[in-house]
């Protein structure tokens, strides 16, 4: 009976916002992503009626076409210039877009995938490097070193947000090589930087490194759709791949909506980042894991943990991550929805099952 417990899955028929219902309880939701929240809000579903209204459900042609959708260019340029990046492509989700990237990036260099690269970044099942990270910096710098310039591609992600942590970059000024950088940015694009510009605030500007960003629109503004950023000439190569021009487009009202929310999206990450501190306070010197303040709050990986909160109507992330042999990864997840009785209420249960201090 407890195995079937901690194998059953939950179901919902409502999309979560800071609650959810759930076998016709209404629980906590500290799990997903949507961390502005947007999706809830009706000032964000009368853009997104606005968008329906003016584009209908999606634009029936291909973005090579003869006949062009002018929004595109539109999401495009305000991305790039929100990215201070040259140029941008848009496409129908995060995954997609990164697919995209990595196929342009290693068709004429060597690939050099971080360890924990996110599986949207593989191209042809990778064998991921089996070591730690610090160990991987100091072998990607000796390897790059010893090379031609344009002969490698590294390929990471920003954002670990199975563990909470902000990847560091300072080593690419170690590189005496010229090198493409391929950066997933999919949970730091409208969270990180003053501006919600994600990881391009952090990432050092050096003669050696050019970079080309991917991310999903979907983890922070609540938008399917994905993007690739970078210089002019990267960019015009991504959109004569048959995976830009054979796809559908992001759905239009979906663009949008994003080109239009801009003021929205500042407003709830400024909530975003009082409700992380307001649970980091809570949470200090506790076993609780959440190096970066990054939304991801890292639980003890306790089946029992997770039953516990169920039972109290709160539903956490509890999932294995990224096969499905890989190991559990127990998450709180705060969101810019959130009340701080919400966290509290979280906080409370946490202490109540025994979680300690450091």
């Amino acid at each position: 009976m407890y195995e079937e417990r901690i194998t059953a899955m939950l179901y919902t028929d409502h999309t979560p916002g800071r609650t959810v219902l759930q076998e016709g309880r209404s629980c906590l939701f500290f799990s997903g992503f949507a961390y502005l929240g947007l999706h809830q809000l009706p000032a964000f579903k009368q853009l997104l009626a606005e968008g329906i209204e003016k584009y209908g459900t999606l634009f029936p042609s291909s973005r090579s076409g003869n006949l062009r959708l002018s929004i595109y260019e539109e999401t495009e340029h305000a991305l790039c210039t929100h990215l201070k990046q040259q140029s941008a492509a848009v496409f129908s989700s995060g995954y997609l877009a990164s697919q995209a990237a990595v196929q342009y990036a290693v068709s004429n260099r060597q690939p050099l995938y971080a360890p924990d690269a996110h599986p949207s970044l593989w191209y042809q099942q990778p064998v991921l490097p089996d070591m730690s990270r610090e160990e991987w910096i100091i072998h990607t710098i000796e390897q790059v070193n010893a090379h031609p310039d344009h002969h490698f591609v590294i390929i990471t992600d920003t954002v670990n947000p199975l563990t909470g942590a902000i990847h560091p970059f300072h080593w690419l000024q170690e590189l005496q090589r010229k090198v493409l950088v391929l950066a997933d940015d999919s949970h730091g694009i409208g969270i990180l930087g003053p501006d919600g510009q994600g990881a391009i605030h952090f990432l050092p500007e050096t003669p050696c490194v050019r970079y080309l960003l991917s991310a999903s629109l979907a983890k922070a503004y609540s938008v399917a759709g994905g993007i690739v950023a970078g210089h002019a000439a990267d960019i015009t190569a991504v959109k004569k791949l048959p995976v830009f021009s054979g796809s559908t487009p992001m759905i239009p009202m979906h663009a949008h909506a994003w080109l239009h929310s801009g003021d929205l999206a500042a407003k709830m990450r400024r909530s975003l980042q009082q409700n992380i501190a307001y649970f980091l306070h809570l949470t200090a010197n506790t076993v609780v894991h959440n190096p970066h303040g990054l939304p991801m709050f890292i639980l003890p990986p306790d089946d029992a943990l997770v039953h516990y909160l169920h039972d109290r109507d709160v539903i956490i992330s509890s999932f294995p991550y990224p096969q499905p042999h890989s190991p559990v990864i127990n998450r709180a997840v705060v969101s810019a929805l959130h009340l701080q009785e919400d966290i509290a209420t979280l906080h409370q249960f946490l202490q109540e099952f025994g979680i300690t201090k450091v």
